[in-house]
């Protein structure tokens, strides 16, 4: 991790928070190597069981630090791969990550930094936050896992004026369209995001990281290997310490406790 970006554990939750508020959180080359290793910090920490990415000030992510990058092609330079460098691991630590990962949108979240949002599995948002997919205002196409999760949260049709149109899209428009799981007042943004974390951190949270990988794996599959995906995650499940706690619990009418294995 880099000071451009924070990790901070508070019981089973892991806060991880873009720490460039001056530059609304514009991921650099620093920013960017600093969220994968926190991210691949909190995937293997077995004291961690929920993680919410936020952004210091008043952005969430700004996407892509065009500053930097503009400075490289001013220099006649051929610009890194940062796609394949940089964007593809940190959406993939995201969406492989076995625990649930809450995007807390304290404000606009623009291009890449939108779609790191939308690979999280829940996405709390500030009435005052906005989402704006920018690729096409600097010349580009969808990156980050865009392509993949914006039509799947709001169809295709919907994906592609997103993000050919690239205007801002309120929280509360978000909220309608299902860019979002849920809108709360700026102020009780954190209060939200950390409630929901506790939650889950303190569920059935290889319950949590099953139903990921069967989501992940239905997505690109047909019903049939589906069914039989389930059933191999069903079956490890089945040995869990969790699985046999919460069924004996409810036939006793009695409140499961969860160690996530």
């Amino acid at each position: 991790m880099t000071d451009d970006v924070l990790c901070e554990h508070h019981g089973a939750v892991a806060t991880i928070t873009l720490n460039r508020p001056g530059a609304r959180n514009a991921l650099t080359v620093s920013a960017k190597t600093g969220l994968l290793a926190a991210l691949r910090h909190c995937a293997s920490d077995a004291g961690v069981r929920a993680v919410i990415l936020t952004g210091a000030g008043r952005a969430f992510c700004a996407g892509q630090d065009l500053r930097e990058h503009g400075d490289v092609l001013e220099a006649g330079e051929p610009p890194a791969d940062t796609v394949r460098a940089h964007y593809n691991p940190l959406v993939t630590a995201i969406t492989s990550m076995p625990k649930p990962v809450i995007a807390a949108v304290n404000g606009v979240a623009a291009g890449a930094g939108a779609s790191l949002a939308f690979a999280c599995d829940f996405r709390i948002a500030a009435r005052g936050a906005s989402l704006l997919m920018a690729f096409a205002t600097v010349g580009f196409g969808a990156d980050s896992g865009a392509s993949w999760t914006i039509q799947r949260l709001v169809g295709i049709s919907r994906a592609a004026e997103l993000l050919m149109l690239a205007e801002p899209v309120p929280a509360e428009r978000a909220l309608s369209l299902g860019l979002v799981t849920s809108v709360v007042a700026d102020s009780e943004l954190g209060d939200a995001a950390r409630e929901l974390a506790d939650r889950l951190a303190a569920g059935p949270t290889a319950a949590y990281a099953a139903i990921k990988d069967a989501l992940a794996y239905a997505a690109v599959h047909g019903l049939a290997d589906s069914l039989e995906h389930e059933a191999k995650l069903q079956a490890s499940l089945a040995e869990t310490r969790d699985h046999r706690a919460a069924t004996l619990a409810f036939l006793n009418k009695e409140h499961p406790t969860y160690l996530g294995r």
